[in-house]
């Protein structure tokens, strides 16, 4: 029962934040050569994608390190555009280049945020995290 309203509050959460903007981007592929745009799925080969991405390169890099999923939303700031809300799995991992961004956690200690390459302190477990990447 417990369970059941902690993912009703979840949803909420995640459905006031998603009506509260106007457009989705695609979603950035996670891949071991680093952040390409693209509408893709994890695992989904980009077309055009070459070369080796330097880990720095990436602006966002999340990484869910608890057993439970995570809603997660990144948003271009200042702006309207969605580049990621859902869950994301214990274990997924997403990164993206663009930047500025917003980033909203149903829960910020499930979490490994790395920012340009350095991971940011933990939050507190169960409790909403929320982080900025500025422009570089």
């Amino acid at each position: 029962m417990v369970l059941a309203l902690a993912l009703v509050v979840v949803g909420g959460m995640a459905l006031v934040n998603a009506l509260t903007s106007e457009a989705e981007k695609p979603v950035p592929t996670p891949s071991a050569g680093g952040g390409t745009k693209g509408g893709k799925e994890p695992g989904e080969p980009s077309p055009g994608q070459s070369g080796t991405a330097s880990p720095l390169s990436n602006s966002l890099v999340l990484k869910v390190i608890s057993n439970q999923p995570v809603n997660v939303v990144v948003k271009l700031a200042g702006t309207t555009d969605i580049l990621h809300s859902g869950t994301l799995n214990p274990g997924e991992g997403r990164q993206w280049t663009e930047s500025p961004l917003d980033v909203v956690a149903s829960d910020g200690g499930a979490l490994q945020v790395t920012i340009y390459g350095k991971v940011q302190p933990p939050e507190p477990s169960g409790q909403r995290g929320t982080w900025f990447v500025r422009k570089r």
